[in-house]
């Protein structure tokens, strides 16, 4: 379900109704979108691949960030946010877990989304419900997207002078 904002909402009023709302919402073309709760996989590869990286770049002046709605949003430098600090300007990494009701906008519209910020490097669609990682990766002004199916790969993250073993990502999930 989506709801149609009126051509007269401001983006302050958008998220004073965010702030109040006890469902989050995405806000893309003008439409307030709710977010689907995660299913148990969901959960469990975005903690696993919380904490590989938080291991990984622990004394590298990187944020891990809740400011975006991505699953999960790095920045490596300091933070840079507009409209009440909770719109992140400069991510490094998103990371989005697909999940069936997901799949065409992390995918697509979602995608080109974070395809526009500047400061973006790296971003993670991961398949919850088989081993498979795309992988955009900006190279100049360019688009790269590798993906990753074997449990044995191991994802380059240049910009985070860091790699993400596939298996880690999908620790703890039944095959």
């Amino acid at each position: 379900m989506s709801l149609k904002l009126s051509p007269s909402m401001t983006v302050e009023q958008y998220f004073d109704l965010e702030e109040a709302s006890d469902i989050r919402q995405e806000f893309i073309d003008g439409e307030r979108l709710p977010m689907s709760g995660g299913a148990e996989h969901h959960a469990i590869i975005m903690a696993n691949i919380n904490g590989a990286l938080w291991y990984r770049l622990r004394g590298k002046n990187c944020l891990r960030s809740s400011y975006v709605y991505p699953d999960l949003g790095i920045v490596r430098g300091e933070p840079i946010t507009a409209d009440r600090a909770t719109n992140l300007l400069n991510p490094t990494l998103v990371a989005e877990v697909s999940s069936p009701s997901t799949v065409s906008r992390g995918c697509g519209q979602k995608r080109a989304l974070y395809h526009s910020i500047p400061a973006l490097q790296l971003c993670l669609l991961v398949d919850q419900g088989a081993a498979h990682v795309e992988v955009d990766s900006r190279q100049d002004e360019r688009w790269t997207t590798p993906a990753y199916t074997s449990l044995d790969a191991v994802i380059p993250l240049p910009a985070l002078g860091c790699e993400l073993p596939l298996a880690e990502v999908y620790a703890n999930i039944a095959r």
